[in-house]
């Protein structure tokens, strides 16, 4: 029984699909009802949430890209810096780069009045100091911002932890990084939020001293780092939990009704200190749900959410430029509000598939010969 379970384990993940096709789902409805004139009547219930799309990409990005290089640590090999780098790279940079282009040589596919400086963008300091009100446009990188410096740091703590021989008490330091977490929104929300809450437009204080930055939102990311490390350190106790993958996806959905009521008003000590972790662990139950060979979403192989989860990365870098663009081309038409959104969803999956089509996969074949001719020096 113990080997045919790992054997599944090992197989492709096709839950994770589902979840990747989810979470795009979540970001464009919530998105989509900030940058529309005109939204249908039923989405704010629906989109208010949908910002925590963003969390569960985290907690996606952290399981995967720590499995890799812990099953490389697991294998005895020293980790390679310049073959993750490669890969990340090729996987980020030109789709993200092709975006940026688009939104500074083309004004009309802005969704705000003006950009940050190119600079931010090209150094992925964008989400650092972000003033939302003046500088809103393409703000949605922000995010793209905490993974690459997840990124960076990610394989060069590991390296350090293998080099020194002390990866087995790494788990003490993902202690520290979530208790660090507590503690500097606990000062971000006391010492930097809070003394600008009677000045004008204070909103915009709480997002860029308690949302944007890197260092507050890590909670995702280190969920889905502790799940890769059951997942490959200890299989035994993995083999033990993955019976319980149904159940994991339903305990998740109670976590997140939680914490949907919790941050019904983002604005408060709770939702800045604990809101975050909540929503991570919840998500952390549903992905390791869905990578639990007993569950329903890691039986289930569909082409459609396959093709969403393919074409994610693009339609995140581009939608709210595309919804914005597609409803200014469309305005004297007088269209009812659910066919716009329809219209909507259908011209930023077309432009994600040609984003996809022109720049994804042909930068993934030259990172895919780049790394054959790394690995052959």
């Amino acid at each position: 029984m113990t080997d045919k379970l790992e054997a599944k384990v090992h197989e492709k993940l096709y839950g994770l699909d589902h979840l990747r096709a989810f979470a795009i789902i979540l970001v464009f409805f919530f998105h989509y009802y900030i940058v529309s004139d005109g939204e249908p009547e039923w989405l704010p219930g629906v989109a208010s949430f949908g910002w925590t799309g963003v969390d569960l990409f985290f907690v996606l990005s952290g399981f995967l890209i720590s499995s890799q290089l812990f099953l490389q640590i697991k294998k005895g090999e020293l980790i390679s810096f310049k073959v993750f780098f490669i890969k990340r790279f090729f996987r980020i940079v030109p789709a993200f780069l092709a975006t940026v282009g688009i939104y500074f040589c083309v004004p009309y596919f802005r969704e705000k009045e003006s950009l940050p400086a190119l600079w931010r963008f090209l150094t992925f300091t964008q989400n650092l100091n972000l003033n939302l009100k003046d500088y809103g446009t393409f703000s949605h990188c922000w995010s793209l911002c905490v993974e690459e410096h997840f990124y960076l740091f990610l394989p060069i703590i590991l390296i350090l932890l293998q080099t020194s021989k002390l990866f087995s008490k790494s788990f003490w330091l993902l202690i520290t990084f979530f208790l660090f977490g507590f503690a500097i929104r606990f000062y971000s929300f006391n010492y930097l939020y809070l003394p600008k809450i009677d000045q004008e437009n204070s909103w915009m204080y709480w997002y860029k001293y308690i949302y944007y930055p890197t260092y507050n939102r890590l909670d995702g990311l280190l969920v889905g780092v502790s799940i890769a490390g059951i997942y490959q350190f200890l299989p035994n106790l993995w083999i033990r939990l993955s019976k319980y993958g149904n159940q994991f996806i339903l305990f998740s959905l109670c976590i997140l009704t939680g914490a949907y009521f919790l941050c019904e008003d983002l604005l408060t000590f709770n939702v800045s200190v604990f809101g975050f972790p909540l929503i991570a662990l919840g998500f952390g139950f549903m992905v390791a749900g869905a990578i639990s060979p007993v569950s329903f979403l890691y039986k289930m192989n569909s082409k459609i959410t396959t093709f969403r989860a393919n074409l994610s990365f693009s339609i995140y870098l581009t939608h709210k430029g595309i919804i914005h663009t597609t409803h200014q081309l469309l305005k004297d038409f007088e269209i009812e509000n659910n066919v716009m959104l329809l219209i909507c969803v259908m011209t930023c999956v077309l432009g994600a598939y040609i984003l996809h089509l022109t720049i994804e996969k042909p930068f993934m074949k030259i990172r895919n010969k780049t790394i054959k001719t790394s690995l052959i020096k």
